[in-house]
């Protein structure tokens, strides 16, 4: 089987591939066209650790620098200028997705996270974002904190489109399908169409093996444990995503024109050198489902990746591996706080050092 019959294969089989990547250098070579056409890539996501690194290893953004610094724009919203300018690019470029397909064609964009536990400014950041990149194939990362639910739902009733992030737990993932769902019912109360408007939650995988492998240890009564825990969450993710589609709240939606907010895989590359490079990939098969890779990890599936079984015949598996994680003496609720706050911490980290990259970069303009 050839790479590009790797990923089709996946793709027939109701994954729609993304690339967790971007950067100019992507945009103005054609590389992100041609993954469309090689690699059946059909939407990205961007965080501010990639952009950081785009920004300080490539020359491409100099001549916008030049122009900022000339402009004295100041450094938070120089940037807001060459983020939304890479993601308006690249939505662009799979706009003949987007049109073809109704759903693909997605290209995400993060709010602050400095405001993760301020609804009201986390709005008025999305609404800033959705207006200054101004394309139909734009998503809104927001973040599932307690204060980016109803930022979730406001967003969703206005008609923004929503990438909820840093899903960990089942119990946090039904509060994000709630939010979305009240903000659907919100905006046909309004009498606002459902044409566009997508969503897709964003599930973290690996972060949770890591985080659960340190918690468990070593020994051979937690062998069987190690590295399974990401892939049964979330294979317990997809089916609380099926018991909420097919409810007759969901019906009454999806007769006004509503469409599913899709589960999203997130944080798929392997960080044990010694797990299967592919798993979270070739184990996370499931109808209407995103998997977001980095490059690194998509070539690997296209080289070598084999389809595992469907999720939803996972389900027992699953729920007995989270169990026996349990009694292995894991306290699972301390794991999706601490993975929730690290992740915020992670995700502000970020933040500050693309405000730096580009501080630095506006001086080194000059």
């Amino acid at each position: 089987m050839s790479q590009n019959e790797r990923l089709a294969e996946l793709s027939k089989q109701g994954v729609a591939v993304w690339l967790d990547d971007l950067s100019r250098e992507r945009l103005t070579s054609g590389n992100l066209a041609d993954l469309v056409t090689t690699k059946s890539v059909v939407g990205v996501t961007t965080n501010p650790t990639i952009f950081a690194t785009a920004i300080s290893a490539l020359d491409s953004y100099n001549e916008q620098l030049t122009d900022l610094r000339l402009r004295g724009v100041e450094v938070e919203e120089a940037v807001r200028m060459l983020t939304s300018a890479d993601v308006r690019w690249a939505c662009d470029v799979l706009a003949g997705v987007a049109a073809n397909t109704g759903r693909d064609g997605r290209v995400s964009i993060e709010v602050d996270p400095r405001l993760a536990h301020d609804s009201g400014k986390t709005i008025a950041e999305a609404r800033q974002l959705w207006w200054l990149v101004d394309r139909p194939n734009l998503f809104i990362k927001i973040p599932a904190t307690e204060a980016g639910l109803p930022a979730i739902t406001k967003c969703i009733a206005d008609g923004i489109s929503v990438n909820v992030t840093l899903i960990f737990s089942i119990e946090c993932y039904r509060a994000v399908m709630e939010a979305y769902l009240f903000g659907l019912e919100q905006r046909a109360a309004a009498g606002g169409s459902f044409d566009g408007l997508e969503s897709v939650a964003s599930f973290f995988v690996s972060r949770v093996d890591t985080e659960i492998d340190k918690r468990l240890g070593g020994g051979k009564a937690v062998n069987g444990l190690l590295g399974r825990a990401g892939i049964a969450n979330a294979q317990l993710a997809y089916q609380a995503y099926e018991e909420v589609i097919a409810s007759d709240r969901w019906r009454t939606l999806a007769g006004k024109g509503a469409h599913v907010q899709r589960p999203l895989w997130a944080s798929t590359g392997v960080k044990n050198p010694d797990y299967d490079d592919t798993m979270y990939i070739a184990e996370l098969v499931a109808p209407d489902t995103v998997n977001t890779m980095p490059e690194k990890t998509m070539d690997a599936y296209a080289d070598h990746g084999e389809l595992g079984p469907p999720a939803q015949q996972q389900y027992d598996t699953a729920a007995a591996t989270m169990k026996a994680i349990e009694a292995a003496g894991v306290d699972m609720t301390d794991v999706f706080l601490t993975l929730e706050r690290e992740g915020v911490e992670k995700f502000e980290k970020s933040w500050e050092e693309l405000l730096e990259t580009v501080r630095g970069q506006l001086v080194a303009a000059a």
